[in-house]
This record gives C-alpha cells, structure tokens and sequence, in this order.
C-alpha cells in the first residue's frame, strides 16, 4: 500500500506545535526537572571518583555511600553559608537606604550641573524611594526559605541516582540504538570536563574575590564570595551578576573609590578567568559559540528560572545528543551551535564512559 508523504510546511507546522507543547511542559515541571537535571549533573561529574575507589579496593557501597555523605555535606555547608550571610544581609540593608538616597540625589545634581539641566534629573531622583529596593530585597531574602524543600528533594534524587549510575552503562549497552548510546556518553564526557573545569576555576576566583573584598574592608565577603563561585557557572553574564552587589555594598558603605577597586578587581579575576583563560580548559569539550550560549542560558533561563541559567551550558549539551547527535539529518544544527563549524567530534562507543569508567576524549574527525 502506497503511503503519501505530508507536505514539508505542514511537517515544520507539526514540529514546531510539539516543540511548543514539550517546552510549555518543561517550564510547567521546572520546580521537577531542574532539580532532576542537576542531581544527574552532579552524579555524572562525581562517578569517575567513585569507580577510582572501587579500583583501591573500597566495596561497591562503601565508594557510593562516601561520595553521596560527601555531596550532602558540601550542600548543607553551602545552604548553612548563604542563609546565615542572607540573614545578615537582610539586616543590614534598612540602614543603607537614607544613604542609597543621599548618594542618588547627589549623583542627579552633578549629572544635572555637567548637562546644563535644571534640576530635572534632581527632581526625578527625589521620587525614587530606596526603600522599596530594600523591600524586594527583604522578599528575595524571604524566599530562600522554599529552597529548603528543593535541597531535600535534590539530596533524595542524588542518592537514587548514586546507586543507579552503576548499571546504566549495562542497560545502554542493550540498547539497538547505538548512536543513541554514542550521544549519551559523549553528554557525559562533555559536561562532566565542562563541570570540572568550571568548578575548579570558579573556587580559585571564589577564594581570590574573598580575600580582595576581605582587604578591602566590603561587608559579607563570604558571601560574595559565594556568588562569585555560583555565578561563575552562567555564561556571558555571570561576571556582572556577580560584580553587582558587592560594588553596590562597596559604594554604599565606603564611597566611589572602594567600589572603582572592586570593580577593578573583578575585571581582573572574574573577567579575564570566566570570559578569557577558561573557555580555554572547558571549550573543547563544550564547543559552543559564544551566541549559543547565550541563547541558551537566555531559552533555559526563562524556562527553568534561575537553576537553568545554571544548567543552561549543560541543558543544551543534552538537548543536542538527544535531538542531533542521534539524528544524521540533523547535524546541520550542531554546524551553528560549535565554536569550529568544520570539526565535528564523535565519542567511540565504551561500557563505562557515562559512569566514568573509560573516560576517553572525543576522537576529532573532518
């Protein structure tokens, strides 16, 4: 029986319907699949570690117990930080507000002098209330409380996947589908190096930005600091997101020149070992433009909230192994998504790769 093909634009209508339907879905599920994606991120990026153990003789629990205490310790460390840090924070920002208000009529009455205005700039700022920044600030401190339910539910799904991991590679190897399994373990050669590589540089320029802002005499350096390590994970912009507040605390407590050397500072740390030294180490295994990335922390931003600004980097590397990768008619994607359109890199297919256990490099091929 012959079978008619559909018409190529009612193909492209029907394509683009679902993919609107699958995203809608996604961000109807954030609050599930953001936490599920960084659970499976992190148990990626840690399995290496765990099959070493195993190697030096540690039982097969034992090595995954470890790791899971492990992880669930530095969690609860970070969570214990940035509350007692957001609690002190919340207390100190009522008392900035008359200053952030004398601070910004000044700054309209010398714009207004160097532009020849008549006060109209003055006038303006004389209606703008700090207090209301201080008030949603008080409600972003208010909110940290809900991230406690997504903690639990993450340290959950991270014990699950821990045990889990060790037979994923023996179900893949099951599978009929060999490029599928191809672009599954290359997903996870690649972000693991990129998580490794991000998190390396980020506490070296976390640890850096604490003691300059520490010398500097900026109130809650630690949590800043922080920040700066959190902020070091979202592409393009994570450098400014993460310069802002403690420039703005800078100027606030101790004037325009302290907050000139913060910013000097962090042009010289975060921007030059995010946006210049980095993507040096993480670039060959990400292979991203700089626009595709930005798109994707943008796409990802806006469908999983602040977690997939995060996870945007990784997100579009398993977008990319589940949609192109398997698909040869598709690599024509992947050509405006890499940083070198003319190389295309294929993972050779080993048990072991997504668990970490034969972690071969990509073989390069024109």
């Amino acid at each position: 029986m012959e079978t008619t093909a559909l018409p190529r634009a009612l193909v492209l209508l029907l394509g683009a319907a679902s993919a609107v339907i699958v995203v809608a879905g996604l961000r109807a599920l954030a609050w599930l699949v953001g936490p599920m994606l960084l659970a499976l991120l992190v148990v990626i990026t840690i399995s290496p570690v765990r099959r070493w153990l195993r190697r030096r003789g540690l039982p097969d629990w034992t090595a995954t117990a470890g790791l899971v205490v492990l992880v669930y310790l530095v969690l609860l460390a970070f969570a214990l930080v940035v509350a007692a840090s957001a609690a002190r924070l919340g207390e100190l920002l009522p008392g900035y507000a008359d200053q952030g208000r004398q601070l910004l009529v000044q700054t309209a009455a010398t714009a207004d002098r160097a532009l020849g205005h008549t006060g109209a700039l003055k006038e303006l700022a004389d209606k703008i209330d700090p207090s209301w920044l201080v008030a949603q600030a008080g409600a972003l401190l208010a909110s940290i409380g809900g991230l406690a339910t997504n903690l639990v539910f993450l340290l959950a799904l991270l014990a699950f996947l821990s045990v889990e991991v060790a037979v994923v590679d023996a179900r893949l190897d099951r599978f009929d589908r060999p490029e599928l399994t191809v672009a599954l373990r290359e997903f996870a050669h690649r972000s693991r190096r990129y998580f490794v590589v991000t998190t390396i540089f980020g506490l070296g320029i976390a640890v850096a930005d604490t003691i300059a802002l520490l010398w500097l005499g900026v109130p809650l350096a630690l949590l800043w600091g922080v920040l700066s390590f959190v902020t070091n994970y979202i592409p393009n912009i994570g450098f400014l997101l993460g310069l802002a507040p403690p420039a703005l605390l800078a100027l606030l407590e101790s004037g325009p020149r302290t907050a000139i050397a913060v910013c000097v500072l962090y042009v010289v740390l975060n921007f030059l070992g995010q946006s210049v030294i980095q993507p040096k180490f993480a670039g060959g295994a990400v292979g991203l433009s700089a626009t595709a990335a930005f798109l994707s922390l943008v796409f990802w931003g806006w469908v999983f909230g602040p977690l997939g600004m995060l996870l945007a980097v990784p997100a579009t590397l398993l977008a990319t192994a589940v949609l192109v990768r398997t698909d040869p008619r598709a690599r024509w994607v992947e050509a405006l998504l890499r940083t070198h359109p003319g190389r295309v890199k294929t993972t050779t297919v080993q048990p072991g790769n997504l668990a970490g256990g034969s972690d071969r490099k990509p073989e390069e091929a024109t």
